[in-house]
C-alpha cells in the first residue's frame, strides 16, 4: 500500500466521522475522495488487478448495503463511505475492515445507550467553543433517540485496518487493532 494512502484516507475518514457527528450527513466529495485517491496511487504500489479486485469487492459491499439502506437501517452516507473505503484497501482486507468497523459501531451504539440514561444537556452559552456546541448537539440528539453517527464507526474500522496494514510485520498489537491484525495475518 501507497505510504501516501493511508494518511490521506485516515484524513478523510476523520472528517466524515466529524461531519457525521457535527450534521449528521457525510458529504459525497469525501466519498469520491477516497475512491479517487484509491484510483490515483494504489496502481503504483499494488497493479491494476488488485484494485480491480478492490473495486468489486467495493461494488459487492455497496449492493449490501444499500439493501440496509432501503430497509432504513443504514443511511446512504454511510453505505457511500464503507464502499469508498472498501476501494482503498486490498481485498483481502475487506473481512477486516467490516469486523473492525462492526465492533466500532457496538462502541458507538453502546455510547448512546448510555447516554440515553443520562439527563438532558444543558443548552450551550452563546458564543461557546465549537467543540462544546457540538458535544451539547450530540447529547440533545442521544436524548431524543436520534440517529448514530455511523461514519465514526467506519472511520474507525478504517483506522484500525490501515494501522495495522501499515505496522511492521514482527509488531504485536492490543485490543481492536489486535482483532484485525490477527483477521489479516499480521498478529503475532
Amino acid at each position: 500500500m501507497s505510504t501516501l494512502l493511508a494518511p490521506i484516507a485516515m484524513g478523510i475518514l476523520l472528517v466524515a466521522a466529524w461531519n457525521d457527528i457535527a450534521t449528521r450527513t457525510i458529504p459525497d466529495g469525501l466519498s469520491l475522495a477516497l475512491i479517487a485517491v484509491a484510483l490515483l496511487l494504489r496502481p503504483f504500489t499494488d497493479g491494476l488487478v488488485p484494485l480491480g479486485w478492490s473495486l468489486a469487492g467495493a461494488l459487492g459491499l455497496f449492493l449490501v448495503l444499500a439493501l440496509l439502506n432501503a430497509r432504513g437501517i443504514l443511511g446512504g452516507g454511510d453505505v457511500k463511505l464503507a464502499a469508498a473505503m472498501a476501494c482503498v484497501l486490498p481485498l483481502h482486507f475487506l473481512a477486516s475492515f467490516l469486523m473492525a468497523t462492526a465492533l466500532a459501531g457496538g462502541v458507538v451504539a453502546c455510547v448512546h445507550l448510555v447516554g440515553r440514561l443520562l439527563p438532558g444537556p444543558l443548552p450551550a452559552p452563546a458564543g461557546s467553543p465549537l467543540l462544546l456546541r457540538v458535544f451539547t448537539a450530540e447529547r440533545w440528539r442521544i436524548a431524543r433517540r436520534g440517529s448514530l453517527p455511523y461514519a465514526v464507526a467506519i472511520a474507525a474500522g478504517g483506522w484500525i485496518v490501515l494501522l495495522a496494514t501499515a505496522a511492521p510485520a514482527g509488531a504485536t498489537f492490543s485490543g481492536a487493532a489486535r482483532v484485525a491484525a490477527l483477521h489479516t495475518g499480521m498478529g503475532s
